[in-house]
């Protein structure tokens, strides 16, 4: 990318997508365009085709989606499904149609097999099962970074794919029921403090294991693939260390101020018992992750109180 290309972001309102405009930024990039979904709907195919041949832009992040955590994706699996489905066909369908030189889809460690060796290689993809809880919002997933592919081979495009593991930090979402774990914690401990509880209860015992990725980070990695990185194969984003849930809450609880006891709730489903992806292939470019998961939550917490407190 030169520092005038015209670079267009969909989903620039999200975490991830705020976060690469302000790398894209940050690095000297000054011709970068964005939509809001008032005025640009993703899910109708006329809307986003008009919207690309007017705008014609040469690099396109697709960082646009529904997101959850483990209860919104049990409950709306359909939904997940079909809102994920159109955003991604249309928003590449439609850049390839345009002419779009470069492409980056962005998707999530929730792709590969529940039980699938670790740590998760790119290779491991559809090699068993996927975990249940967010079976829906993978399978779309999947189908995007496969048409980028399809395109790859079928016409020579340049249309690559990231596949990041939990991320959080600054435009998090808290919602207090469909937010990932990180987030929903942060939320949870801060009105425990406030309120003065003795104790926080935690969904199934705390025992699987996660792996955890600041946003800016991931952005920075983002636009160093959109400028030296082309193949169909999709690229691993995360850090190579996992933590359990049990020492997540205990990290977030202390970055908090929260003092009270933590009880777990066995009934509620625990997710897939482990999973840590295998970063090797980004770090062997040249890239590694900067932020430690207890900086980042400090930065999160940081941001959650200007933002919601």
């Amino acid at each position: 990318m030169q520092k005038d290309s015209k670079i267009f972001v969909a989903g620039h309102n999200g975490m991830v997508g705020s976060a690469i405009v302000r790398e894209l930024k940050r690095q000297g990039y000054s011709n970068i365009i964005t939509r809001p979904h008032s005025e640009l709907d993703l899910m109708r195919q006329e809307d986003t085709e008009k919207f690309f041949a007017q705008e014609k832009p040469e690099y396109v992040f697709v960082a646009a989606a529904k997101v959850g955590g483990i209860a919104a994706n049990s409950q709306a699996l359909a939904d997940f499904m079909y809102m994920n489905m159109m955003i991604e066909m249309n928003t590449i369908h439609s850049a390839w149609i345009s002419g779009c030189r470069k492409l980056e889809f962005l998707g999530s460690s929730c792709i590969y097999p529940r039980m699938c060796p670790q740590p998760i290689k790119e290779e491991y993809l559809l090699s068993g099962y996927l975990e249940k809880t967010n079976e829906a919002y993978a399978l779309a997933k999947i189908s995007g970074l496969k048409y980028c592919e399809y395109l790859n081979t079928q016409y020579g495009t340049d249309y690559i794919s990231v596949m990041p593991c939990n991320l959080y930090g600054i435009g998090d979402s808290y919602h207090p029921e469909h937010s990932h774990v990180l987030p929903a914690l942060i939320r949870r401990f801060h009105e425990a403090k406030v309120s003065g509880a003795s104790s926080v209860t935690c969904w199934g015992d705390g025992t699987p294991l996660r792996e955890f990725l600041y946003v800016d980070d991931l952005a920075e990695l983002c636009v160093f693939l959109m400028n030296s990185y082309s193949g169909s194969e999709t690229v691993n984003a995360g850090t190579g260390r996992e933590i359990t849930i049990k020492g997540l809450t205990e990290l977030v609880a202390d970055a908090v101020g929260y003092k009270g006891e933590i009880l777990w709730d066995t009934s509620k489903p625990n997710g897939t018992p482990r999973k840590v992806m295998d970063v090797s292939k980004a770090e062997a470019m040249g890239w590694k992750y900067k932020t430690s998961l207890k900086d980042g939550i400090r930065l999160a917490y940081e941001d959650f109180m200007k933002r919601y407190a």
